[in-house]
């Protein structure tokens, strides 16, 4: 394993938690519009016909040749918030998806969103 770089070269890989276990698949990578550097990934979660995306922070992340190892629990990830397939995160969201995690969530200036989909 080794630290998490270009991210958004791993969309479709699988995203495994601490233990391995599958939790999905790597779908979009969101960059704190602060820093401009990967915060959280959309994982492609749920059974054919009702998949969904699920947030999961990249703190920490690393990857193998298979898989981004993500330092969450598939549990803890699974009740994460989720948008639809073709959705889109409302700027009101934004702080539920830090909390679920216990990550502070600080607005960007004047407001601005925090979490920009690269």
């Amino acid at each position: 394993m080794f630290p998490a770089e270009n991210l958004r070269d791993w969309r479709g890989e699988k995203v495994i938690d601490p233990d391995g276990s599958k939790i999905g698949e790597l779908e979009a990578v969101y960059v704190d519009t602060a820093t401009d550097q990967p915060a959280f990934a959309t994982v492609r979660t749920g059974m054919i016909g009702r998949h969904r995306l699920t947030f999961v922070p990249l703190d920490g992340a690393t990857v193998s040749p298979s898989a981004v190892r993500v330092r969450y629990d598939k549990k803890v990830v699974s009740d994460a918030p989720t948008i639809d397939l073709d959705g889109e995160l409302a700027a009101g969201d934004e702080p539920g998806v830090f909390a679920h995690y216990n990550l502070p969530y600080q607005p960007g200036a004047a407001g601005e969103r925090r979490l920009a989909r690269r």
